[in-house]
């Protein structure tokens, strides 16, 4: 249940963003999931993408520089809490977290998250039978 995830390093300046969006829709590569991070000279924009590395290869013939990583996808009921019980399921079995993102839909909560220890994360997660949602749940939106 692990799922390759885009991070584009952009400079901080205006249309940066856009010409990546502009590429990916010219390529009909569709992009599922997305945040940015920024500093005062440049972001980080990571994404959930179609079709992960085709995309990558686009974006770096247009000199973008572009790295693909693993993360894991989840679900939890959209309700206060929720997310802390996730949260020290990881905690408890010593997997730490880099960074997460995520949305909240009617019921249910979306998380995308990388943590230094993926494969026993998906484990903790499957032995606590949270929601996984795998990388063709994702790709296909």
């Amino acid at each position: 249940m692990i799922i390759k995830q885009l991070s584009v390093f952009l400079e901080n300046k205006a249309g940066r963003l856009h010409e990546v969006f502009d590429v990916l829709g010219g390529a009909n590569i569709n992009v599922s999931a997305c945040s940015v991070a920024d500093t005062s000279e440049f972001g980080i924009l990571r994404m959930i993408v179609s079709e992960p590395d085709r995309a990558r290869e686009i974006l770096k013939e247009k000199l973008f520089s572009v790295n693909v990583s693993e993360i894991i996808s989840f679900a939890t009921p959209n309700t206060p809490g929720a997310l802390s019980k996730t949260l020290e399921i990881l905690a408890a079995a010593e997997i730490g977290i880099e960074y997460l993102y995520g949305f909240s839909v009617g019921e249910k909560s979306f998380i995308a998250l990388r943590c230094d220890k993926p494969e026993k994360a998906v484990m903790e997660f499957q032995r606590h039978k949270l929601e996984l949602i795998s990388s063709s749940d994702l790709y296909k939106f």
